[in-house]
């Protein structure tokens, strides 16, 4: 059943991803590169003095399990401060790498958890997790990232 329920998020967020675009006065950018596959994105956020995150979105080309993630993480990034971002980015890098278990473990994930079994293909690792730290990039002001 979860397998299932993976296998059709990957795919409606490959054919349909959200936030797909340039966003123009952006605050926040930073382009991201996994050199083992070639995914190549850039992650744009409309930032507030106050550190909210009033928009997030995200361009580029990369497999469907990349472009999913980061289509799933610019709709979950809406409406959080860029404290909270941070959170998420460090238990979504744990949830990819297997180190925390979202049924056992208080998270924020919600329905990020989806990406929990990903660990076991630990190539499909960087490219779940390349809009991640492309946005903890933008977030830290770094204007590159790569996966290696």
């Amino acid at each position: 059943m979860r397998e299932e329920l993976y296998q059709q998020t990957i795919l409606e967020h490959n054919r349909n991803p959200r936030n797909f675009k340039k966003l123009e006065g952006a605050t926040h950018v930073a382009e991201g590169y996994n050199p083992l596959c070639g995914d190549h994105l850039w992650v744009y956020m409309k930032v507030t003095p106050n550190g909210m995150i009033e928009e997030a979105a995200f361009e580029g080309s990369g497999c469907a399990i990349s472009k999913a993630s980061a289509s799933m993480m610019t709709s979950s990034l809406k409406g959080k401060s860029t404290d909270e971002a941070n959170v998420l980015f460090q238990e979504f890098h744990k949830l990819v790498k297997g180190d925390l278990k979202p049924e056992q473990e208080p998270n924020h994930l919600g329905k990020l958890t989806v990406f929990s079994g990903i660990w076991q293909y630990p190539a499909r690792v960087k490219c779940a997790s390349l809009g991640w730290h492309t946005m903890h990039g933008a977030l830290e002001k770094t204007k590159t990232v790569s996966t290696e």
